[in-house]
């Protein structure tokens, strides 16, 4: 248990168009493929880096009057890494659950209105669903089985003063998803992937 919200602070410093809405799901030996079929999606043309998979959401957004959901996906050892700019299909449970038979499933969003969740499922059980920003309500099967390392990767909690004005929930949250599966998000990572591309209806 090593990774805290300082290891992410590069994340909003460094891709601020995708940090203001995203989601970033972490799905357990599901190649790319398969999880855009689980999804019900269809392919898209590949894009490189997080600024041609931003402007490819919106711009599907816009043709598909905002029913289709942009996804751009990579692999990253045993994981497939799934991230959906200005999207949340990844924390929707009705398409999450199902999604995650026979696999881990790790997802967090936040978006522009500063909304953000964080799912946990295993094999299409919700093991622990929170508000990054408000840590202290957790949901699922399992909801206090992380709190060690919720702590430790840096949320907020009520009971606790924080030596900063800006609690680091984002970061947090990728701490967290990289203490589940092991999977460390990187700058390189981000700016350089050629990353396998779908679409799916949000709706």
């Amino acid at each position: 248990m090593t990774a805290t919200a300082a290891d992410y602070v590069w994340f909003e410093e460094r891709f601020p168009d995708l940090a203001e809405a995203y989601c970033f799901t972490l799905v357990h030996n599901l190649p790319p493929s398969d999880l855009l079929a689980r999804l019900g999606g269809q392919t898209e043309p590949s894009q490189t880096g997080t600024a041609a998979i931003v402007d490819a959401a919106f711009d599907l957004l816009g043709r598909s009057d905002n029913a289709r959901q942009f996804i751009a996906m990579t692999t990253v050892g045993d994981w497939t890494l799934l991230i959906e700019p200005n999207g949340y299909l990844g924390v929707t449970e009705e398409k999450a659950l199902p999604a995650s038979a026979g696999t881990r499933w790790v997802s967090h969003f936040v978006n522009i209105n500063g909304v953000d969740s964080f799912l946990w499922a295993e094999d299409t059980t919700k093991r622990l669903t929170f508000e990054p920003g408000f840590p202290d309500h957790r949901w699922g099967t399992t909801p206090d089985e992380l709190l060690d390392a919720m702590h430790h990767s840096g949320f907020q909690f009520s009971d606790e003063t924080s030596d900063t004005a800006e609690h680091l929930s984002t970061e947090a949250a990728f701490a967290l998803a990289e203490h589940l599966t092991g999977a460390r998000i990187t700058p390189e990572l981000l700016r350089d992937t050629t990353f396998v591309c779908g679409s799916a209806e949000i709706r």
